[in-house]
């Protein structure tokens, strides 16, 4: 079986890669390879992929473990040339431009990436069709419900920031091409991902270069908050098991006179992934001073435009379609990311 991952070079994306290798997958891998954030990092990835990273051209197959192909999604025809040349069986689309923040400053980004970017993959399934198209959604859609645990049965139409709008968007188109085209889509809503080869400008890989570097680092909402952290192997495992899962068209428990936002009767379904079990910001930077044995220095700060106290995932109905539970603790999962971190930081 052959399956598109997206954002190859990225943080899930390169996990999630390396466990459908191990699975028997035969892997094609984009990515843009953008400076967000460092390349060198997502570099780094490619290589552990045994990608030769010194020989990346615009649009050159590149074959490793996996075969890679340096490629933006809003290049309209070159996504729809590969989706031909490959003719892919599974599409997992985790490319976007990333960051809640972020997108206070550079809004434009989010459209190119997160909307034309995911029209195009959209359209490409449509003409070239897949048994399955899985996308990254986001927690951030449920912006200001407050209504915790977040639910995918609740209602999402009050987005904090650009970033969670065009993810809510995704979930929108990719509900209008299940109806109209019948392509089986499934949306993942993500929740704080963290683990090895985490990107840096998330908490986990700020907090670490901090202590080690003796640094003052910022804490938000003086401390205050909690997240459903969830470790990165875990998150792929359920990835995994859900691509060959793909949702049927005319789902029974779908009513049009009371609809159920997670489910229609079109080919369509969305997910909470997460952990179920909130943990307080502090805790989590407990857990890196105890990896590290050394003190970080807090400085702390209200909290941002656009950013939210607590995330928290009902996620029983995941737990139900894939059979599969998290099980890493914070403190193995923040380990084995301090561990790496040190490795390419020595």
């Amino acid at each position: 079986m052959k399956v598109l991952v997206t954002g190859a070079a990225g943080f899930i994306g390169h996990h999630l890669s390396k466990l459908l290798l191990k699975e028997g997958y035969e892997v094609v891998g984009i990515d843009n390879i953008n400076d967000y954030y460092d390349p060198a990092l997502k570099l780094a990835r490619l290589k552990d992929m045994n990608i030769d990273t010194d020989h990346i051209e615009y649009n050159t197959p590149l074959l490793g473990d996996i075969t890679f192909v340096k490629l933006d999604l809003t290049d309209k025809d070159e996504i729809r040339n590969l989706f031909e040349n490959y003719g892919f069986d599974f599409v997992v689309n985790l490319a976007a431009q990333a960051g809640v923040r972020y997108s206070l400053i550079n809004p434009h980004s989010y459209v190119d990436s997160n909307i034309t970017g995911f029209l195009n993959i959209l359209e490409a399934c449509r003409a070239f069709p897949v048994k399955h198209l899985v996308y990254a959604s986001s927690s951030s859609v449920y912006g200001l419900n407050q209504n915790i645990p977040f639910k995918t049965s609740d209602h999402t139409d009050h987005p904090l920031a650009m970033y969670a709008a065009s993810k809510k968007a995704n979930e929108m188109m990719a509900h209008s091409y299940s109806q109209l085209y019948d392509i089986p889509t499934t949306g993942l809503r993500f929740f704080t991902v963290y683990g090895p080869w985490g990107r840096p400008d998330m908490a986990l890989h700020i907090f670490t270069k901090a202590i080690v570097e003796d640094k003052e680092f910022e804490v938000f909402n003086f401390g205050k908050m909690s997240r459903d952290f969830t470790y990165v192997a875990d998150i792929v495992e359920s990835v995994k098991r859900l691509i060959p899962l793909p949702p049927k068209a005319n789902n029974p428990d779908f009513d049009p006179k009371n609809p159920n936002p997670a489910i229609s009767s079109a080919p369509y379904q969305i997910f909470n992934i997460g952990n179920n079990s909130p943990v307080s910001l502090m805790d989590y930077v407990h857990a890196v001073e105890e990896a590290l044995g050394k003190k970080g220095k807090i400085v702390y700060k209200e909290i941002q435009p656009g950013d939210v106290p607590s995330t928290y995932a009902d996620v029983q109905s995941l737990y139900d379609y894939i059979d599969f539970k998290p099980s890493t603790t914070i403190k193995e999962g923040i380990k084995a990311f301090v561990d790496r971190y040190l490795e390419l930081n020595k």
